[in-house]
């Protein structure tokens, strides 16, 4: 219950803060990524690492994906001014051959580029069926 509580607290202040600098994202590698081409059958995935360059303790609220073949999973701890975490994304590849571009909406406190209401990540790239193998060859 503590816990609770220390963590809504850190949400309301960081909120509240978020006018003047509050928690920002700084992602490593941006904030898309191109699978290539890939062959079905594996799940795909991939860690969007970031850092909090902001003043305030960064807190994810939520992270959806625009569809269901696409899962995001993130950090459910404030993430401290000048500390790293990830978020990371999973992408079905078995019954999607085509190319994809998806996405996944980060609601948090940080500031958002854009004047948006959330942080928007990408992934994206091409699955192309797996090869089936020849009957009666050894």
């Amino acid at each position: 219950m503590k816990q609770l509580f220390v963590t809504l607290a850190l949400a309301v202040a960081a909120f509240s803060a978020n006018a003047q600098g509050g928690a920002e994202f700084k992602f490593k590698n941006g904030d898309v990524h191109d699978f290539g081409t890939l062959k079905e059958g594996p799940v795909a995935e991939y860690a969007f690492e970031f850092t909090n360059v902001g003043k305030e303790p960064l807190i994810i609220v939520d992270a959806k994906a625009d569809c269901g073949c696409t899962t995001p999973d993130w950090p459910k701890q404030p993430i401290l001014p000048g500390k790293s975490a990830a978020i990371t994304v999973r992408y079905t590849t078995q019954g999607h051959v085509s190319p994809f571009n998806k996405h996944i909406y980060v609601k948090s406190n940080a500031k958002v580029p854009g004047e948006k209401e959330r942080y928007e990540l990408t992934i994206k790239g091409t699955v192309v069926a797996a090869k089936e193998p020849e009957v009666g060859k050894n």
